[in-house]
């Protein structure tokens, strides 16, 4: 059976025991090997990858997104939902709400941020997250009462540093809701790919000048914690709600999706 369904864990969600028959695999491509996690959940097989590793070693700015995104299409996956935690520049998203992104604005500086090594192509991005997937995930925050709101622009920081209180307010000027280190170019990547994907944002805390006090990674990881169950009711409810064959336009962003080189 193909694995058509990848969750890709950020901050503090490690747990792929909601899948049952799990297996280990490590995927070969020409950016490195990325190992994940495959097992079944309503009849289906989903793929379980931890963006920052296992032990939460890998920094935001140095993950393998080539790698990670690379190895999700060799598997076959036509929908990636991902999750994020951040920061909040908007007073009604407050922390453990969740957020289902519909804009980016990007803000790193030197991560490789695409496939294309030859030719010109210009990607469309006018909806980078996919509509279809966002609206399942609404739908089952709905059936499962969570406080979920549903779009959201994400600011993408470098990292591995919070922003500065000025940096936060300028960010809120441009139209900002949210702010994390993780969504570009990992968004940009899926879409290169023909990958429907979908970023669920659980607001850990306020951002900088916004926050009462001082940020900490530990503040962070603590709300996941605490809220990483409702998180993980959200994802399964919305798989068991997508339907086992769709056609969506993201798998057509380009005539032709880039060429992915897969295997070293």
């Amino acid at each position: 059976m193909a694995v058509k369904i990848a969750v890709i864990g950020g901050t503090g969600v490690y747990d792929p025991e909601i899948l049952s028959d799990l297996r280990e695999e490590t995927v070969s491509t020409s950016y490195g090997a990325v190992p994940l996690k495959i097992g079944r959940y309503d009849g289906r097989e989903v793929a379980f990858m931890t963006r920052h590793g296992a032990d939460h070693s890998v920094p935001p700015h140095l993950v393998n997104y080539r790698a990670n995104i690379a190895a999700l299409r060799q598997l076959g996956v036509q929908s990636i939902l991902a999750t994020a935690a951040v920061g909040s520049l908007n007073l009604e998203m407050a922390p453990r709400h969740f957020v289902l992104v519909d804009q980016f604005l990007d803000f790193t500086k030197g991560r490789p941020s695409t496939f294309v090594e030859q030719g010109v192509v210009h990607l469309d991005m006018t909806e980078p997250y996919c509509p279809e997937l966002r609206r399942y995930l609404r739908q089952a925050a709905g059936e499962l009462g969570l406080t979920c709101h549903p779009a959201g622009t994400y600011v993408c920081t470098e990292g591995p540093r919070f922003e500065t209180p000025a940096e936060i307010k300028m960010f809120k000027m441009l139209g900002g809701d949210l702010v994390g280190m993780t969504s570009v170019p990992e968004v940009v990547l899926a879409r290169e790919a023909g990958i429907c994907y979908a970023t669920v944002a659980m607001v850990t805390n306020y951002a900088a000048g916004i926050s009462p006090g001082k940020l900490s990674h530990q503040e962070v990881v603590d709300i996941m914690t605490d809220n990483g169950a409702n998180l993980r009711r959200l994802l399964m409810r919305a798989i068991a709600l997508l339907p086992q064959e769709r056609d969506c336009a993201c798998r057509r962003a380009l005539e032709e999706p880039v060429a992915v080189s897969e295997k070293k």
